[in-house]
């Protein structure tokens, strides 16, 4: 596959142009994101396109969603717990939409690194909201689609009748992770309590071994492939002739487009956390506009000395949690709710973990457009996860090419490129922060958002995940 992909990047010149148009590195310059407001303003009306709902299935909708500022690990949150800033984005989602403890009938979360204390986070986290305690609650897992998964579990409730209004979120938190002792240690360590004597306990002892006391951190590699996702981001980029430079301008775009929409109110989905000791955080801390010379400067992180990953180019270690209120239509407009949006269609994909870990939006982007019946001009707003800089460029080229859609995604033309101008204009992931288990809910409800600001009728959420997996999702406006 990696061949087959630097035989690709050689020789389709059409790769040379991943947000469509022009070259690469000119389409997500920062003289574009400076030309950003212009643009919106010239652009046409929107087009008055036919709603996808769907005779005989239930709307579903998308009542209101917020998430905690997402902080860097380390920071403000360092002293917390993951069912702490769950519960916070529960009590934010509460007082946002006054919504009565007792009217939601299903809870989940998503996570991906399990607090061993709080197994079921979901369920500590409602309860530490006020919710009641006769609503059910789920914690589930699928790397940094987690809580899309959440989302679609919640969809699935309403369309299947189970369930009228269900609140999905997610949560992460890498300023403490479980660290623990080797097999080894943990074996003598269960035995100890079966020890009744002296001598038995001086004999499991005598076991140990200063090996045995080396600590084991949570896996950062993929379980299948024991690579790390920085290297398999490193490799896809080289693969498809990505360079550095694409790679921090890329996300100097980011980090530009996020200060502007935090410095503008566009990122009003967060809401206050107070934090013991500290007072209270209001605004995300990881957004950094830098400078194509500072970022010029840093190493690579994951292949060295020629690697293409740095630190500026790639999403870092984030604390954070959100949530959302999803409800059937008719039930969100009794209780006198205006919906932000309607949830359509969506899809998860599954491809190898090796050379195609993170292609997870090449793949999930046609196959939910053809599920909606959309063509990719239909779509006003994209959404798309930004783990790294090398990464999204990837996934774009590979949608600009018609040799890996006939190859690798078995279609006759390939899939095209969103316009630049739809893209992430509010900054994404490498800027705004990915806390794993969260990000998913940030990006549905940036897109809700999106497409209101901007007029839009019909939003393209897309996401790729550790195991080689992807979603993609169609967020439609709510009427005015």
């Amino acid at each position: 596959m990696a061949t087959a992909m630097l035989r690709l990047a050689r020789s389709s010149h059409r790769l040379c142009s991943p947000l469509g148009g022009g070259e690469a590195v000119r389409a997500l310059s920062t003289s574009v994101v400076h030309h950003a407001p212009e643009a919106k303003a010239a652009a046409a009306p929107a087009k008055t396109k036919k709603t996808l709902a769907k005779q005989g299935v239930r709307n579903i909708v998308l009542v209101e969603g917020v998430r905690t500022p997402f902080l860097q690990a380390g920071t403000s949150y360092a002293n917390m717990m993951p069912h702490d800033l769950a519960r916070q984005a529960l009590l934010g989602l509460l007082q946002r939409t006054a919504l009565p403890r007792d009217m939601v009938d299903y809870i989940v979360f998503g996570t991906v690194i399990q607090e061993v204390k709080t197994s079921n986070l979901a369920r500590e986290a409602a309860l530490g909201a006020g919710f009641s305690d006769r609503i059910p609650a789920h914690t589930v897992t699928m790397a940094c689609i987690s809580s899309n998964q959440a989302m679609t579990t919640a969809v699935g409730l309403i369309a299947a009748g189970q369930c009228d209004a269900v609140v999905a979120g997610g949560v992460e938190f890498m300023s403490d992770v479980p660290i623990r002792f080797s097999r080894k240690m943990r074996s003598i360590m269960m035995k100890t309590p079966k020890a009744k004597t002296a001598g038995a306990k001086l004999g499991l002892l005598a076991q140990i071994r200063p090996s045995y006391l080396a600590p084991e951190l949570p896996g950062v590699t993929e379980f299948s492939t024991n690579e790390t996702m920085g290297h398999s981001a490193d490799r896809l980029a080289a693969a498809f002739g990505v360079t550095r430079k694409d790679q921090d301008e890329y996300a100097l775009r980011s980090h530009t487009l996020a200060q502007k929409a935090q410095d503008e109110g566009n990122l009003s989905d967060v809401v206050p956390c107070p934090v013991p000791g500290k007072g209270v955080v209001t605004k995300d801390n990881g957004i950094r506009v830098s400078s194509m010379e500072q970022m010029g400067k840093l190493r690579p992180a994951f292949v060295r000395p020629h690697g293409t990953i740095t630190a500026a180019n790639a999403s870092f270690l984030t604390d954070g949690g959100s949530a959302v209120l999803i409800m059937e239509e008719q039930k969100a407009l009794s209780m006198g709710y205006k919906p932000l949006a309607y949830l359509r269609d969506f899809v998860y994909t599954s491809q190898d973990p090796k050379d195609q870990l993170l292609l997870g939006p090449t793949y999930a982007t046609p196959k939910v457009l053809d599920k909606a019946g959309l063509k990719l001009q239909d779509i006003d707003v994209f959404e798309y996860h930004e783990a790294f800089a090398g990464q999204i460029l990837a996934n774009l080229k590979a949608m600009d090419s018609d040799w890996f859609a006939q190859n690798y995604l078995g279609r006759q033309a390939k899939v095209g490129v969103p316009d630049v101008k739809k893209f992430n204009n509010w900054g994404g992931s490498l800027s705004i922060g990915h806390p794993f288990g969260a990000t998913g809910c940030r990006l549905v409800t940036t897109t809700a958002h999106r497409l209101k600001k901007e007029d839009g009728q019909f939003g393209l959420v897309a996401a790729c995940a550790a195991g080689g997996q992807g979603h993609g999702m169609i967020v439609e406006r709510y009427p005015s």
